[in-house]
């Protein structure tokens, strides 16, 4: 049966962190509305644009949050047509991508990005080709449903017991719990480490090769 490896793409791929901030603010105020906090604006990422809006704002409708939602994807695509956009890969990702690749493992993604935005992110690291399914908000419902890992497992090959979702955020662990796969923490992203925990991570790596040690620790599991 394959292994598969899904991935969150920003907190855990690339450090989007300032670029979806400069977007969100943008978005806020051209509708008259403060601009979030850094540390908030971080909690968020992960979530489909709508539902990230909505807990931003959780007292506007769902209109609102729709429109915000816009606001925030011409303003990064603004950013980008300016050359301002900054996804930087985390230091040993591409480390972590080839020994897992070594070892047998497939690879995919599970991200709130739209299918453009994504691809557009690791074609520029030249990665794209090495994913073999690629989940986005585009198809699926925000995180923390199940359907987008369910769709990666589906698609590779794998079942639930031999996949695993390393990702920075509570979403992503608890889509995994949700999919029956098991939950690696990407302790270098934008969520803590209790939080992840909390959300059903088997462990939390510090670093992108300690991946590698989780996985040797609880391959039996």
């Amino acid at each position: 049966m394959n292994r598969l490896a899904i991935f969150d793409c920003d907190g855990t791929l690339v450090d989007s962190g300032a670029t979806i901030a400069r977007a969100l603010s943008t978005a806020f105020e051209q509708n008259g509305l403060p601009r979030p906090a850094s540390e908030v604006s971080r909690k968020v990422i992960g979530l489909s644009l709508a539902e990230a809006m909505a807990v931003l704002l959780p007292d506007a409708s769902r209109d609102q949050h729709l429109a915000l939602a816009d606001d925030y994807k011409r303003a990064f695509w603004d950013l980008r047509a300016a050359g301002e956009v900054e996804e930087p890969l985390f230091d040993g990702v591409l480390e972590l991508l080839d020994a897992l690749e070594n070892d047998g493992w497939l690879l995919g993604v599970a991200t709130g990005k739209s299918d453009r935005g994504l691809r557009l992110c690791l074609e520029s690291h030249g990665i794209h080709a090495r994913f073999v399914s690629l989940q986005t908000a585009d198809r699926h419902p925000s995180k923390p449903h199940p359907s987008m890992v369910s769709h990666a497992i589906t698609e590779a090959g794998a079942v639930p017991s031999t996949s695993i979702v390393i990702g920075d955020t509570s979403f992503d662990m608890a889509m995994a719990v949700s999919a029956g796969a098991r939950g690696i923490g990407a302790g270098w992203g934008y969520h803590g480490a209790k939080e992840l925990l909390e959300a059903g991570a088997i462990a939390v790596a510090g670093r992108p090769l300690d991946v590698l040690e989780i996985i040797l620790e609880h391959d039996d599991e």
